[in-house]
C-alpha cells in the first residue's frame, strides 16, 4: 500500500488494515520457514508496509 493511500485512511481503518497485514506477514514468514516461498521479496515488501502503517499511526497520536 502506498503512503498516499495510507494517509487517506481513517484511524480505525488504518488499525484494521494493520492488524490484517500483521497477521498476513506472520503467516508468510511461517510458510517461508516451513518451505521456501516462490517470491521471498514479498516478506520485505510486507514488513515495510507494516512499518509505514505503524509510522502513520504514531504520527496521529
Amino acid at each position: 500500500m502506498k503512503q498516499s493511500e495510507i494517509i487517506n485512511l481513517s484511524t480505525a481503518d488504518l488499525q484494521a488494515q494493520l492488524n490484517q497485514l500483521k497477521k498476513a506477514y506472520a503467516d508468510l514468514k511461517t510458510a517461508h520457514v516451513i518451505s521456501p516461498i516462490q517470491n521471498p521479496l514479498q516478506i520485505r515488501t510486507m514488513r515495510r508496509a507494516v512499518a509505514r502503517m505503524v509510522t502513520e499511526l504514531s504520527k496521529r497520536d
